[in-house]
């Protein structure tokens, strides 16, 4: 898990990156909750997401958005921090260029980033997106989500509420050539306090079904 510091828009971004453990391997980049309410790359669920990929062979990099760590610049409502994001996938392209898919995760901020980067990168084909605060921002920009992937939301999350991550997956459910999952967790507030082991059994399963040579969807 070594430390890494590469370029981004406004200055070195600071990342933990697990190199490809064989040619051709998956890219996974995992992005990390609101850097206002105290989210860096070191999130718990974060760490939980990256060492699963690890485990699964991908190339996996976890950065800080700039401003956290020390990563620089300063916080930029999320436009930038999709720039930091598109180039970390660029530093990562730039090593493991044999990669033939990528997959992205993020928790609740940095699943909106994430879903925003997946319209921009066709390279990416899967994604995880746990707590995407739907009722805070217009998701509206998914038209058509161009991968299939999973939502995971807790039942009792008071910051995202549980309708409003419905209301999404019925909305992504209407479009064709894409599936999209939905787990909820039970008991489950905003930050999975209590529930983590919930939470990576379904990131598991999700994985294992996608993962698996003979998933229907590619």
């Amino acid at each position: 898990m070594p430390s890494v510091i590469f370029p981004g828009p406004e200055g070195r971004l600071e990342g933990r990156f697990s190199p490809p453990p064989r040619p051709r391997a998956p890219v996974a980049m995992i992005l990390h909750p609101h850097s206002q309410g105290g989210g860096t790359m070191n999130d718990r669920i974060v760490q939980r997401l990256y060492k699963t990929f690890v485990d699964r062979g991908f190339a996996t990099l976890r950065f800080n958005f700039r401003g956290v760590g020390r990563s620089q610049g300063s916080f930029d409502n999320g436009i930038g921090e999709l720039s930091d994001a598109a180039a970390a996938l660029d530093w990562v392209q730039s090593i493991h260029q044999e990669a033939q898919t990528t997959w992205v995760a993020g928790v609740s901020f940095g699943a909106l980033i994430g879903m925003q980067l997946l319209m921009r990168r066709p390279e990416i084909r899967g994604f995880i997106s746990i707590a995407p605060p739907a009722n805070m921002y217009d998701f509206s920009f998914l038209a058509p989500c161009p991968a299939s992937g999973i939502f995971v939301q807790g039942v009792a999350d008071t910051v995202v509420q549980p309708s409003a991550v419905q209301k999404l997956v019925d909305k992504l459910r209407t479009q064709k050539h894409i599936t999209i999952h939905h787990d909820e967790i039970p008991r489950a507030n905003h930050f999975f306090e209590n529930e983590q082991e919930e939470l990576m059994r379904s990131v598991d399963n999700y994985l294992d079904f996608r993962l698996d040579p003979d998933c229907p969807i590619r």
